[in-house]
């Protein structure tokens, strides 16, 4: 599944990024959920999804280290302009979402990412 069909299957909000990044970033091999970024840093593969809370800067040095896909924002937590303008310098794609972590996980499972 690609990131178009997940933010149209989840109902997310794209917050930085653009259609060629979305098709650029091919088949999504599984999502990671947590908000303390070392776990993140040991846990979670390359071209996963990540779902946190957390909304720093230091979000977007995650996710490029990792080459994750894309970063989800659960429960509409703000994001400063700082976070999404470092996300458009850097291609990782941002989204937002008003559900829970809980709830944006089961969803991506229920889909069959991670299965």
């Amino acid at each position: 599944m690609n990131l178009t069909e997940i933010i149209n299957k989840c109902e997310l909000k794209l917050v930085s990024g653009n259609k060629a990044e979305l098709d650029s970033k091919g088949s999504i091999s599984g999502a990671y959920t947590g908000d303390l970024l070392s776990d993140v840093i040991a846990n979670a593969k390359k071209d996963n999804i990540w779902i946190t809370i957390q909304t720093h800067l230091n979000i977007i040095a995650v996710a490029t280290l990792k080459e994750l896909s894309a970063i989800i924002i659960a429960m509409n937590k703000s994001i400063p302009d700082e976070v999404k303008n470092k996300a458009e310098e850097e291609n990782v794609v941002l989204l937002s979402s008003d559900k829970t972590s809980y709830e944006i996980s089961g969803k991506l499972y229920e889909l069959g990412i991670g299965k």
